[in-house]
């Protein structure tokens, strides 16, 4: 199957995602991203991606060999970059919006809260052994982290959809559907 065109949007010359996702470990960002991208004839990015490119490692190594605090940095120039950059549907890792610049970053776009229970994102992530916040305890740090951050994704959402016990394709139409009204 081929790629879909890319496809930009007129906006006074700036390039802007159509959408950006937001939402913790498990809530489908990149599954749901990939599908509603296709949808649209647009590319999906990845802000996790970009830095593992950036950096030469995983997520999880530069969790282990660099510490949180680099991979948070090398997080804010992939935000700032994506943001700035592309002009198809955008994920975001699951704690970008931590960082005060990426929420004022976000301002303006149409940001898509992708909301999920405990339950459902638990058995979506697994055991979590890719993802370095989660490999102690996963689904206790999950719930914890779903308390820390959901006023955090609240602030930036322009629009919030809820995932748990629905499948991707439902969510991506959801999103699609709230996105063009």
């Amino acid at each position: 199957m081929s790629e879909a065109p890319e496809r930009t949007r007129d906006t006074g010359g700036d390039v802007r995602p159509v959408a950006v996702l937001v939402g913790p470990p498990g809530a489908g960002k990149t599954t749901v991203g990939e599908l509603l991208a296709r949808r649209l004839g647009v590319t999906l990015r990845d802000t996790d991606a970009d830095i593992e490119a950036a950096l030469g490692m995983t997520v999880a190594d530069i969790f282990i060999e660099k510490g949180e605090d680099a991979f948070r940095a090398a997080e804010r120039d992939a935000v700032t970059a994506a943001l700035a950059e592309h002009p198809g549907v955008l994920a975001l890792g699951g704690g970008a919006v931590i960082d005060p610049g990426n929420r004022a970053a976000l301002a303006g776009h149409t940001v898509v809260y992708l909301e999920v229970d405990v339950s459902d994102a638990a058995r979506r992530v697994g055991l979590a052994r890719d993802r370095p916040l989660l490999i102690e305890a996963p689904r206790a740090r999950l719930a914890a982290l779903l308390r820390e951050r959901r006023p955090l994704y609240d602030e930036v959402a322009a629009l919030m959809v809820n995932t748990s016990g629905r499948t991707p394709e439902e969510v991506a139409e959801d999103v699609l559907a709230r996105i063009s009204a």
